[in-house]
């Protein structure tokens, strides 16, 4: 559980609570991070501030190609079954974990998804979710110094999609559980600002970059997206002759 006033109190502001609002009486800015809660972040985790202007700009280009983004929203379609399997076990919201994997899928590198160049060493981060092998460290999945031969395999194991997700699905837990973010009930940015703070905060540790909770939570307002997660699918029936 953290202890440091300014991160404590943004995380556990209720809708309830007048001071949970601005003046204007708007609710607080959830992408709003105190210099302590930054601070108290970095000593934890190791996040930093956004990515360079230059970078901003190339990921906002890329967000803009139809074609990618089609791409993108047909893989994720073939993981909505993990997605929405993983998150209702460990109440993870899915749109978090459907704006993340879209992200990551967006902008992955060529070639990166290929076993040969995981095998590599060339790229330290793999998969839909761009995990890396600290990641099953902390899920107890990998001893804290593992061998050679283990980590050719676990290389291999991040590269599986729906191993992946599942992964990604258990990191965000953990650190739900790091923070004490309440357990047993699915985050909603809607329902409170203390939600949308943690959400935020989830999305930050994630990637690491200060710049990365904003893209996040627009996404998970995306309609696109929204229909891909939450519409019902039908089977298709065939027409009677």
């Amino acid at each position: 559980m953290l202890t440091e006033p300014g991160l404590t109190a943004s995380l556990t502001t209720d809708s309830s609570d007048p001071a949970a609002f601005t003046s204007e009486g708007q609710r607080p800015d959830p992408l709003d991070f105190t210099p302590e809660e930054l601070k108290e972040l970095q000593r934890r985790f190791g996040v930093h501030g956004p990515q360079a202007p230059l970078a901003q700009l190339f990921t906002h280009g890329l967000d803009q190609l139809t074609p990618l983004r089609a791409r993108t929203v047909e893989k994720l379609e073939e993981l909505r079954p993990v997605i929405l399997l993983e998150s209702r076990r460990h109440h993870i919201n899915p749109m978090l974990v459907a704006a993340v994997l879209f992200d990551e899928i967006q902008h992955a590198k060529p070639g990166e998804d290929l076993p040969l160049a995981a095998q590599s060493g060339l790229f330290s981060t793999h998969g839909p979710a761009q995990l890396g092998i600290g990641e099953l460290i902390h899920q107890g999945l990998l001893p804290p110094d593992p061998s050679a031969d283990q980590i050719q395999t676990a290389r291999l194991e991040l590269l599986d999609p729906n191993r992946n997700v599942t992964l990604l699905v258990g990191k965000f837990a953990r650190l739900s559980r790091d923070l004490g973010f309440p357990a047993g009930r699915t985050l909603q940015a809607s329902r409170s600002p203390r939600d949308a703070k943690a959400l935020a905060t989830l999305a930050y540790l994630h990637n690491g970059k200060l710049d990365y909770p904003a893209r996040i939570l627009s996404y998970m307002q995306d309609p696109e997206l929204h229909a891909l997660i939450y519409s019902e699918r039908k089977p298709q029936l065939s027409p009677l002759i």
